[in-house]
């Protein structure tokens, strides 16, 4: 869990989404709450990389649901991505909770092909 946060590729589950969403809000209201009370308007500046975590793990959310990252920004739609169990298998997003930079198979082909191989150096 959470090892490519940033990062806009890869599949993640409905565990992942809700903590990183839960998170975010937690993150908002604690923000809002401080900056009412007068003190660390500065803080809002926490707000850039928070918001760019929750669209990164929206997108892949999507990818999980066999959908474009896009379809995150329709009203509502993080009720399915909260709800809805993602793809079994791969799609065309890779492997359930994968990303490229893990060294995972980029096909089920490949996948199938290195089962039993060890590698012997």
């Amino acid at each position: 869990m959470f090892k490519h946060p940033f990062s806009f590729e890869g599949r993640i589950g409905r565990a992942e989404y809700a903590i990183t969403y839960g998170a975010y809000i937690a993150l908002y209201i604690t923000v809002n709450v401080i900056r009412l009370e007068g003190a660390g308007a500065f803080l809002g500046i926490l707000f850039i990389p928070a918001i760019w975590i929750v669209f990164a793990q929206g997108a892949k959310r999507c990818h999980d649901l066999g959908k474009s990252g896009w379809w995150q920004i329709i009203p509502f739609y993080f009720f399915v991505m909260l709800f809805q169990a993602g793809d079994f298998g791969a799609n065309e997003y890779g492997f359930p909770d994968s990303h490229p930079k893990d060294g995972t198979a980029s096909s089920l082909e490949q996948e199938i092909d290195s089962i039993g191989k060890v590698d012997v150096e």
